[in-house]
């Protein structure tokens, strides 16, 4: 595998990361939750590669027909409650928003799954690198998950800058692509 198409499988992997992370990041993002959602979803792409290298496809294709599902009701659930925040008025418990405050908090579990769920191409991915007997599984792995990791604090930062010039309407915009990119996830 040469380092040309290495990057461009990274890439790929990492593009739906990129995706959900300007989302998360149009919502408003804690700098720490920033890192610590973009360390995840390195880890990730360098630990499902792996598996899928040595689990075999049988495995990966028990595994990978929840994964994706979950994965979708974690990012719609996210949506909704983004945009349920976003339509609070400030006299219902809703304080005025600030173009500077994060608005969304993501726990240690909430991480996990959608760091796990992002990275499920990873697995497929893996399986595929199993036939081609490769000499440098962890460079490849590595790679893929340095790219992954550093769209998905690309995609954060992005959106986090999109978010303080859009104000308000950067929670609606953000919850309406998290579900549909949920939603697409399910179709």
């Amino acid at each position: 595998m040469t380092l040309l198409t290495l990057f461009l499988v990274a890439v790929a992997l990492g593009t739906d990361a990129f995706t959900v992370a300007v989302g998360i990041g149009l919502a408003g993002i804690r700098w720490q939750q920033a890192a610590a959602l973009s360390s995840t979803v390195l880890v990730f792409h360098v630990i499902m590669p792996l598996i899928g290298y040595f689990a075999g496809a049988t495995a990966g294709r028990l595994l990978g027909s929840y994964a994706p599902a979950v994965g979708a009701v974690v990012l719609i659930f996210l949506g909704l409650r983004m945009i349920k925040e976003g339509l609070g008025q400030p006299g219902e418990g809703k304080k005025p928003a600030s173009k500077t405050q994060p608005r969304l908090a993501l726990n240690a579990g909430g991480m996990l799954v959608l760091g796990a769920s992002l990275s499920m191409d990873a697995l497929g991915v893996g399986f595929g690198l199993g036939a081609l007997a490769l000499d440098s599984l962890p460079f490849v792995a590595g790679s893929i998950g340095v790219v992954a990791g550093a769209m998905t604090a690309t995609g954060l930062v992005l959106g986090r800058y999109l978010g303080r010039h859009l104000g308000d309407k950067a929670v609606l915009i953000g919850g309406g692509a998290l579900i549909l990119i949920g939603l697409k996830m399910l179709i």
